[in-house]
């Protein structure tokens, strides 16, 4: 069977390297240099240097010269794996099996961008990792596999990122062999409202500290790498905080949100929140505050 990859990030790069040492033959792989809207953009042409397969490089997988080109590729089968746009009918049509896309939800709940940011910044306790067979919406798809992936409390999204990849490993090779003997079986899912998650933007990552500190907390791990950090502004300036802790002590109700109530020896930063209070451990670039100061 031949297999065609497409995908232009880090988990796509990951799953890629894994199923050629897996020893699956892939045929070709479309991905995009530019990084245009990915924090954790991965340019595959660099694996297909490396193990000897030729590679397509677009910014739009749905124009003629992409067309042409993976219909030279004759795929059996598709992997679409970090490709942020929709495929659209002239593509989906050319592989005999149709193409196998990815999105870390429960879908069909949870469709749309950032899904495993989205996951961590509401404070989610699951999510799943699904493979589905791609039509020309927006992960809606019949599901092919999903296993229920548990997001602790001490989760990032780069440990987040690294389980999701982890199972999605597993669960690839059982796709491509159901394909390979013909007992392709689609999972029925109970009907549920599904809902589509919206594209965040810089603002989105912006902390304010009338939110209450858990929001805060569940921000920080959210925008964690492989993603830009959520950032709080002090004196014009923007400061990314990337790791933080909630403590659980009597909340200081008469204490305005973003006060500092302690700086310690190796500039642990404990602030106020609308909410809660909250323990800064990692901001970067350095930053000199006091206690008293008001973020």
């Amino acid at each position: 069977m031949k297999i065609l990859f497409i995908g232009k990030v880090q988990f796509s790069e990951e799953i890629l390297i894994y199923l050629i040492k897996k020893n699956i033959i892939i045929t070709g792989i479309v991905t995009d240099s530019k990084k245009g809207i990915n924090s954790d953009h991965c340019d595959l042409t660099h694996a297909g240097n490396k193990y000897n397969i030729c590679s397509h490089v677009t910014q739009n997988i749905n124009s003629i010269k992409s067309e042409k080109w993976i219909k030279r590729m004759r795929p059996d089968l598709i992997l679409c794996i970090g490709w942020s746009h929709l495929i659209k009918e002239n593509i989906l049509s050319i592989p005999s099996h149709g193409i196998v896309g990815y999105h870390p939800t429960e879908l069909p709940e949870n469709r749309g961008r950032h899904p495993i940011i989205w996951s961590l910044a509401l404070g989610l306790k699951h999510t799943a990792s699904t493979f589905f067979l791609m039509n020309k919406k927006a992960d809606s798809g019949k599901i092919l596999n999903q296993k229920k992936v548990i997001i602790k409390k001490n989760y990032d999204s780069e440990k987040l990122y690294k389980n999701l990849i982890k199972v999605a490993k597993i669960q690839i090779l059982q796709v491509i062999q159901d394909f390979e003997k013909n007992k392709v079986k689609f999972l029925r899912k109970k009907k549920a409202s599904s809902n589509v998650w919206r594209k965040r933007n810089y603002l989105d990552g912006k902390i304010d500290w009338r939110m209450s500190a858990s929001t805060i907390y569940n921000l920080i791990r959210a925008l964690n790498k492989p993603y830009p950090g959520a950032y709080f502004v002090w004196k014009k300036n923007n400061f990314i905080v990337w790791k933080a802790d909630l403590i659980y002590l009597k909340n200081k109700s008469n204490i305005e949100p973003g006060k500092v109530l302690k700086v310690s020896k190796n500039n642990f930063i404990t602030v106020k929140c609308g909410e809660g209070i909250i323990v800064l451990k990692n901001i970067k670039p350095n930053i000199k505050l006091k206690k008293g100061d008001y973020l």
